[in-house]
């Protein structure tokens, strides 16, 4: 099968490469799916998991791509709760093979059922940053109706789901970002925008919960808005100041087949839109990864017609 593979981490997205390689199988309790989009995050290549497997060891060349939407091909042994030929879309391991590729197996648990007024490529959109999104709100933010939270980065993947999960839920939503994503921040649902080159960010005042996925200053300024009670809850690794009288937590987002659920039913439903900014193929996935020219929204590849 064709597929993106990385050797080399130090070269980022420009060691990307698109070789044969060969077909998974589904071992016990996986589900290998026809992948016909997969997200990607160019985070990902600084992860442990992306090069080494559980034990350690070096696994390249190795398949980025953890987000997937697709039709299931085939049953690992003691698979349950899926069928062949039906749409899913979810989340592929972390030391594990991934998406950027025509076949791959995942374990049945970690995906959810694609409905089929979704088209794959909004499925693909939707894992990370949505499962994130949810999570990081409802799971660790503990957010309650009527809180105010403040979103870094609101125009981006993580930003604008969380936004729009945040208003839908009751809140009062402080978007934050570059000055040029402004308007798309209250697209999103923000009901203020703090741009973090030219206003102040503590003319905010306090919030009851910050979400932050930038790190160093920034959380760490924005820890001195949270208000006594409050969250600071962050993607962008261990927060390195605590909110006075409130908490931080950072987390890695997990698959939930439930979260999945919901929030493929919100857009089915017209109450969440995906940021894609970019759908390319699979030959033509490397270049879309290093673009000359900065790209807002999130960049799909979709594998298959």
């Amino acid at each position: 099968m064709k597929a993106i593979v990385v050797t080399d981490e130090a070269a980022g997205t420009a060691g990307m490469t698109l070789a044969e390689r060969p077909e998974p199988e589904a071992t016990g309790n996986d589900v290998l799916v026809e992948v016909h989009a997969s997200g990607f995050t160019p985070g990902e290549l600084t992860w442990p998991g992306t090069w080494t497997d559980r034990l350690g060891r070096d696994r390249t060349p190795s398949i980025p791509g953890h987000e997937v939407a697709g039709v299931v091909t085939a049953l690992g042994y003691g698979t349950r709760g899926l069928s062949v030929g039906q749409r899913v879309f979810g989340l592929a391991e972390w030391t594990r093979d991934g998406t950027l590729a025509e076949f791959v197996a995942v374990e049945a648990r970690n995906l959810a059922p694609l409905p089929g007024d979704v088209d794959f490529t909004v499925g693909a959109s939707l894992p990370i940053s949505g499962l994130t999104a949810w999570q990081g709100l409802f799971v660790h933010g503990r957010f309650e109706v009527g809180q105010s939270v403040l979103v870094h980065g609101a125009a981006g993947g993580v930003g604008s789901m969380v936004t729009q999960l945040a208003k839908e839920a009751g809140a009062y939503v402080i978007g934050t970002g570059r000055a040029a994503d402004r308007q798309t921040a209250l697209d999103f649902g923000a009901q203020e925008f703090v741009d973090l080159d030219n206003d102040t960010l503590e003319d905010v005042g306090g919030v009851d919960l910050v979400f932050d996925v930038i790190g160093g200053d920034i959380s760490r300024r924005s820890a001195g808005l949270v208000r006594a009670d409050g969250m600071l809850v962050t993607i962008a690794g261990p927060p390195e100041a605590q909110p006075a009288g409130g908490l931080a937590v950072d987390f890695v987002v997990e698959a939930d087949r439930a979260q999945l659920g919901e929030i493929v039913q919100r857009v089915r439903d017209g109450r969440l839109r995906t940021n894609i900014g970019n759908v390319a193929t699979l030959d033509d996935a490397v270049a879309a990864f290093n673009p000359t020219e900065r790209i807002k929204g999130k960049t799909i590849i979709r594998i298959r017609p």
